[in-house]
């Protein structure tokens, strides 16, 4: 009996100091990566629909950008879309690493707040 009364003692003592503040910190987390996931993709439509020769490297750096503004979850989903592309690209396209490289440039600097203007080419329209 006395062990029991212990027991649920120390519940009561671990669940009064349980940091509860983690909960809306996780649920913020999986929101900004379903909304980085949502930038990626749009800038992948949005790459596909312009069609614009040597636009790839803006769009990922737009992607990565848009994403990583959501905050922590939006640069994780945004590091794990590209590298998982990447990986694609480079192991199944046969593209070859240089442009595996030049890409994965392009995605950090967007994740790091870089403007992506900075590889976008001359002509590309503004829509995008």
């Amino acid at each position: 009996m006395r062990l029991c009364i212990c027991l649920v003692l120390l519940s009561f003592a671990l669940c009064a100091s349980a940091d509860f503040s983690a909960i809306p910190r996780a649920g913020r987390f999986a929101l900004d990566a379903a909304g980085g996931a949502w930038d990626m993709l749009r800038a992948y439509w949005d790459m596909r629909e312009a069609n614009y020769k040597n636009a790839d490297k803006y769009f990922h750096a737009r992607g990565n950008y848009d994403a990583a503004q959501r905050g922590p979850g939006g640069v994780w989903a945004a590091k794990v879309i590209s590298d998982a592309r990447e990986n694609w690209q480079g192991g199944v396209s046969g593209r070859g690493a240089e442009d595996t490289r030049a890409d994965q440039e392009a995605n950090e600097w967007g994740r790091r707040g870089g403007d992506p203007n900075r590889y976008r080419p001359a002509g590309l329209p503004s829509k995008y």
